[in-house]
């Protein structure tokens, strides 16, 4: 039974994967669990690790290390690969804003750090331990250690401890922040749902659709570019039914006559002039026009042809050459608008209307074949990697720091991965995965991350606890986590009008979170979550690298 035992106690490489494993599958089993109909998910794998750890099922520590700082970086560049394609259009919709409040909770909480320290005498240097372990921000906490190494020459035990007395209740902090938000102000999924899926969609609520009958002597037989020259407002004829019945997607060229019905679309300001120029107005419903619709195909076409990757639909003229209609467009889960600037990827999902040539005819353009999607293009995800580690190692000298501070080996990955998913394919490169894949990655990488955390915190958890001071620390950690968690979450909510999932992203982003965005995920049915916590991660990935830096030296 040595062979058994040297598994079970030793250092070598199956004694660290038969842990690691069976920490995540037991962890995973307990995520099934629910208290009052929540689960803390994937944030069991941690408790799991820190009793392994505590009873002495340790791992060797460069193995460790290295599981824990590489599953953080594939669940990072998952989620940066997953939210990219949309990262700088909800940055201009309303990231300025998402990011001046989470740079507020970042100040509220190393402030609170140190009026705590000031009030309870407890030494600086622990408490920066402390707020890391609080913010669950690991890259901080390395960050820390180094340069009060690299000012003493020694290190100090106390912010590693404190960091892992903290952590565990920070990550239950921020998810339990996430789940008190909800009934604390009032909010329903439902509601929230609505208002978050309309918010993207508050420009078109300026516009209207009406159905007009064309009468108008002077314009019978021009093409619906001349109408566009002929007055000096902005419509779009969506659907035309010619006299005879037979119903069509209009192109720029496509000729009117009398009698043919067009439903349009303008401002509501314009309506009076525009049925004035086609000729009267007609009594025509949604549902008739939707009828109508049925004579048409409607088909989910995916983009597989290389020579497609950055094309814009207006250099296809979908319109004119194909005579079909691009209505929308699906990137890693996230609906893209179908505009004419819209640069189309690999791996994206276009909706087309038209009939059945038409669209087979569009399709075969765009490539459609599934069996090449299928194929992995790992070169994306490695070279990524590879980027994001140069990019993060990166020092940054800032006016009054005598160290250099870094974005990390999660923040370096995040935003490359951000950059390659949205400008890839100006290089040629694919960033394509299947959102199945994409998700088995980035589970993967979190629940190496949180096992591996949890061991490594295990062993000394209950001495620091009971004999070192530990439940003060545990006392400091919960308030320097929830107070700016909610206070930023109170100030969003009614200052800002976010709704639930944003906030969900926004508080999760603030403390560097991935346990408060993998429960985000499980609970939410869209991915706005995804993108406020991409949003904000990177600037705040940087802030909670830098204070903790700033407030060592201030201790020395």
């Amino acid at each position: 039974m040595t062979w058994f035992n040297e598994l079970i106690t030793g250092t070598s490489i199956a004694h660290a994967v038969l842990v690691l494993s069976g920490t995540v599958a037991l962890g995973v089993l307990l995520s099934r669990i629910k208290i009052c109909g929540v689960s803390l998910g994937v944030t069991w794998i941690l408790f799991v690790g820190i009793v392994a750890g505590h009873f002495g099922l340790a791992v060797e520590h460069n193995i460790l290390h290295f599981i824990k700082e590489f599953g953080l970086i594939l669940f990072v560049y998952s989620v940066g690969l997953q939210v990219g394609p949309g990262f700088f259009s909800s940055f201009k919709k309303g990231g300025l804003t998402l990011n001046a409040v989470a740079v507020m909770i970042v100040l509220m909480s190393v402030i609170l750090a140190y009026v705590i320290h000031l009030v309870s005498g407890t030494s600086l240097v622990t408490m920066v331990g402390v707020l890391c372990g609080a913010v669950t921000n690991t890259p901080g906490l390395g960050a820390a250690q180094q340069t009060y190494i690299d000012a003493t020459g020694v290190a100090d035990p106390s912010i590693a401890m404190g960091y892992a007395v903290a952590y565990p209740l920070g990550v239950v902090g921020i998810v339990m922040s996430i789940v008190v938000i909800k009934g604390l102000f009032g909010m329903t999924m439902e509601k929230e749902l609505e208002k978050a899926t309309g918010s993207s969609a508050d420009a078109a609520k300026m516009a209207t659709k009406y159905s007009v009958q064309v009468k108008n002597v002077a314009i019978f037989g021009k093409t619906i570019e001349e109408l566009h020259n002929l007055i000096d407002i902005d419509f779009v004829v969506s659907r035309l039914c010619r006299a005879d019945g037979s119903v069509e997607i209009p192109a720029s060229a496509t000729r009117l006559y009398e009698g043919d019905k067009l439903l349009v679309i303008s401002v509501e300001s314009s309506k009076e002039s525009i049925v004035a120029f086609f000729g009267e107005m007609l009594d025509m419903s949604s549902d008739e026009w939707t009828d109508m619709d049925s004579l048409m195909a409607t088909r989910k076409i995916v983009v597989t042809k290389h020579k497609i990757n950055g094309k814009t639909l207006g250099e296809l003229k979908v319109r004119s050459v194909f005579g079909v209609n691009v209505t929308r467009v699906t990137r890693a889960g996230i609906d893209l608008v179908a505009a004419p600037d819209l640069e189309l990827q690999i791996g994206d999902r276009v909706l087309a209307v038209g009939d059945d040539k038409k669209l087979e005819s569009f399709a075969n353009m765009l490539g459609n074949s599934s069996k090449q999607l299928r194929e992995p293009n790992l070169l994306a995800i490695f070279l990524g990697i590879a980027v994001g580690m140069i990019f993060g190692s990166i020092p940054f000298m800032l006016p009054g720091m005598p160290q250099p501070v870094k974005l990390g080996l999660a923040g370096g990955p995040l935003i490359i991965a951000i950059l390659i998913s949205r400008f890839g394919y100006k290089f040629n490169i694919v960033t394509y995965t299947t959102l199945s894949a994409n998700m088995m990655l980035r589970e993967v990488g979190i629940s190496l991350f949180l096992a591996a955390v949890g061991i490594s915190s295990g062993a000394g958890f209950v001495d620091t606890v009971v004999n070192q001071g530990g439940f003060a620390w545990i006392g400091y950690g919960v308030i320097i986590t929830l107070v700016p968690m909610l206070a930023g979450a109170a100030i969003g909510r009614f200052v800002f009008k976010f709704n639930y999932f944003q906030l969900m992203g926004l508080i999760s982003g603030s403390g560097t979170n991935p346990s408060g965005l993998a429960y985000s995920n499980s609970v939410s049915p869209i991915n706005q979550q995804a993108v406020s916590y991409a949003t904000v991660y990177p600037l705040v990935m940087f802030l909670r690298v830098l204070t903790p830096q700033i407030l060592i030296l201030m201790a020395l």
